[in-house]
């Protein structure tokens, strides 16, 4: 690795920053190919070279991760095993150490650079960031924002800055700057991991280029709080008793109807499949198994959609089609056309591959009569085009959610909202999961897309919820997945949003990779900014 020090301050490579995947960085470091120093001076040697025009980071922590990279080396050359050794990140906010899942990356291997910008007082949308050098980019669209709250993150992520980096996702924090960024983002199922968040609305995660870098992720951080005598409990154990899959009078008939047959923003509020290794205890002793590592990592790059998904599922890493329903709008959202377009052909191109079996739509996607496909004029978007098939016909009762906003902005609001305030957002909350639990007794994935707009610019959203897609699992607590779906005529990226049943985390990182595998996006580089 060599860092970029020929470029102009404030500019990328013309094709961005090469970065491998967090797990091939650590099996080489692993393997003593790499040195966590080197790969920590040139992250830091990237940070500087793009963050006079990025603003990714309100602090960066040279000589302190210089130093726990050295930390790391002589841990790997004692025969220490690191799962992500010598993996530079990017943590949320300066407060972000603090969080159960950075000190499990950290006790795993992993070296944090730096404190990814968050929103700065003055708005009541959230979706921006501020850095030490001002407002945080997107890399895809300098005009536009990064989306938030976990903006930093996202922009530094896509930006080839760091291969991974922590997030909050309270509304859609992780998930929303993961799709306008063309990135992952793993929002993980409420009260899993433990939160400070006193509404229980807010759950860890991360954003990343690759899935198997979430994966590892997931790995890590739910082996350390799941450890015995580890103090880090899973927030709120009511919280997690209610996420238990209710069967409330009328779920069974619901199941079977809805089973296919044969905005302003929330106030304060990309590529592998695969495992590195067996689960295995951060910071004992033990042989890396590198060659294996990166030979499970990198299996599915076959070309091809069928030869990608043969190689995942020699490594047992895709599972069999799943019955996916898609909605571009979960009954309520005003969702913009080409989001739902490009997110909608994605979800085509997953039933393609075999992966998912579309089992008719929850609502047809939100498209004019004859409008014409997003990209469909510019070949470097022809990816985003439709498969030559009929679309699914929407079911006959499709699942609509009452619309999550009122809920999710009293119970933030909590104590001090009015008690019938309360009240009424915890039925609407209770009806939700009801009919949530009702669509997954009979699918295995619901499919959206991950916002109902594109990136907006700087000067805020208007009157959009950019949330609308989002909140709605932070209330029911279902973990999400936001993976690249394509890009908007404007070049600005779109997310495919994936949710499945409580704690199937795993299974969502192992469809991430999959889609990656086969390619469901468009390969792209972000811009320069100027």
């Amino acid at each position: 690795m060599r860092p970029h020090t020929s470029l102009p301050p404030g500019s990328l490579p013309p094709n961005g920053f090469p970065t491998p995947s967090a797990v091939r960085i650590a099996a080489a470091v692993r393997a003593r190919e790499l040195s966590a120093v080197d790969v920590v001076a040139d992250t830091l040697a990237r940070i500087e070279q793009a963050e006079p025009a990025l603003c990714a980071f309100v602090e960066v922590w040279a000589e302190e991760a210089s130093r726990r990279a050295a930390e790391v080396d002589a841990q790997v050359a004692a025969g220490v095993w690191l799962p992500l050794a010598g993996v530079p990140i990017g943590v949320k906010g300066r407060a972000g150490l603090r969080a159960a899942a950075a000190r499990a990356l950290v006790a795993a291997g992993c070296v944090p650079v730096g404190a990814t910008s968050v929103p700065g007082p003055g708005t009541p949308w959230q979706t921006w960031g501020l850095g030490a050098g001002g407002r945080t980019v997107n890399p895809w669209r300098a005009d536009r924002t990064p989306g938030g709250s976990s903006a930093g993150s996202a922009a530094a992520v896509a930006a080839g800055l760091v291969p991974m980096a922590t997030g909050t996702d309270g509304a859609g924090s992780v998930r929303i700057p993961a799709a306008w960024c063309g990135v992952v983002g793993l929002k993980t199922t409420n009260g899993r991991l433990p939160s400070a968040d006193r509404t229980g609305l807010a759950a860890a995660g991360v954003l990343t280029r690759y899935a198997s870098d979430a994966a590892a992720y997931w790995r890590c951080v739910t082996a350390a709080v799941d450890a015995p005598g580890s103090g880090d409990v899973g927030g709120g154990g009511a919280e997690r008793d209610r996420q238990k899959e209710p069967d409330p009078a009328g779920t069974a008939q619901e199941a079977e109807a809805t089973r296919p047959a044969g905005t302003s923003e929330a106030p304060r509020a990309a590529g592998t499949a695969g495992t590195v290794e067996a689960p295995r205890a951060a910071g004992t002793a033990g042989t890396a198994g590198s060659a294996r590592a990166v030979a499970r990592a990198e299996a599915p790059y076959a070309v091809g959609a069928a030869q990608a998904v043969g190689a995942a599922q020699a490594v047992g890493d895709v599972p069999a089609p799943l019955t996916a329903l898609w909605s571009a709008d979960l009954g309520f959202a005003d969702t913009d056309p080409q989001p739902a377009a490009i997110a909608h052909s994605a979800a085509l191109r997953l039933a393609d591959a075999g992966l998912i079996r579309l089992a008719g739509v929850v609502r047809p996607p939100v498209r004019r009569a004859n409008a014409p496909v997003p990209g469909d004029a510019a070949p470097s978007h022809a990816a985003n085009a439709p498969a030559r098939h009929p679309e699914p016909q929407p079911h006959p009762r499709p699942l609509r959610l009452e619309d999550p906003g009122p809920a999710w902005l009293a119970l933030r609001a909590a104590p001090d909202a009015d008690p019938a305030i309360l009240q009424a957002a915890q039925e609407l909350r209770a009806e939700n999961d009801r009919r949530l639990a009702a669509l997954f007794a009979g699918a295995d994935l619901l499919l959206t897309p991950t916002t109902p707009n594109a990136p907006h610019g700087h000067d805020g959203p208007g009157d959009r919820y950019s949330t609308a897609l989002t909140w709605a699992f932070n209330l029911s607590g279902h973990p999400a997945i936001s993976i690249p779906a394509g890009f908007d005529a404007d070049g600005c990226p779109v997310g495919l949003h994936l949710v499945a049943r409580h704690g199937e985390e795993a299974l969502l990182l192992r469809m991430a990779g999959a889609a990656e595998a086969v390619r469901i996006h468009p390969a792209r580089a972000p811009e320069a900014p100027a």
